[in-house]
């Protein structure tokens, strides 16, 4: 019976060998895959830390811009379409009485509409009109006038992100340049101004 023993092991060595060789290349994969996800992520995260996050790319620049009738704020009655504006360079605000950032924003706005540089429509977000009108009478109104999108609807067509955003419409009606986030001077001045500007100066059609 010991005789055969030596046998019965040399049988057995060659059925273990590969299933030590799985398991190793198991524990192997176990330790680097953790490894390899974090440095992945440590790579995302890195490059996103130079990212500017005003800069949201939109599906919709340099297309025409959604067609939609809303309501005007202060007369209900009068619907408003971005049709009305074509022929002329404008903005499109997109704020809320409920927006803290859109507060900040508001005299930048203010001033712009001081200058008559570009008229800029208002699109009231999910807003209760009341709150609006009130709010608008406290900060000043600097609108030609103020569409409510209440339910949200259009602003989804619009690719809205969240408040306040800001569109660059052209004399054709193609969007070409939004804005994510509030405004300041430097914003104004460096990068919408001179948008606009370029864009009033092209021949229509072009």
């Amino acid at each position: 019976m010991s005789a055969e023993l030596p046998n019965q092991a040399t049988a057995e060595a060659p059925a273990a060998a590969p299933a030590a060789a799985r398991s190793r290349v198991r524990r192997a994969w176990a330790f680097f895959l953790p490894l390899a996800v974090f440095a992945v992520l440590v790579v995302f995260f890195y490059k996103g830390l130079f990212l500017d996050p005003r800069v949201v790319p939109s599906a919709l620049i340099n297309k025409p811009a959604p067609t939609f009738s809303l309501p005007v704020l202060h007369s209900p009655d009068k619907p408003f379409s971005p049709e009305l504006m074509r022929g002329q360079v404008w903005l499109m605000n997109v704020w809320g009485s409920w927006c803290v950032s859109c507060q900040y924003e508001h005299p930048f706005l203010n001033d712009l509409a001081k200058r008559q540089v570009v008229p800029i429509v208002g699109f009231n977000w999910k807003d209760d009109p009341a709150a609006a009108k009130t709010w608008l009478r406290k900060h000043g109104d600097p609108y030609q006038l103020s569409v409510s999108d209440l339910n949200g609807r259009v602003a989804i067509d619009w690719g809205v992100y969240g408040a306040p955003e800001t569109f660059v419409i052209d004399k054709q009606g193609m969007i070409r340049y939004k804005h994510t986030g509030p405004i300041d001077a430097k914003v104004m001045n460096e990068t919408l101004l001179p948008i606009v500007r370029e864009l009033q100066s092209a021949k229509s059609g072009a």
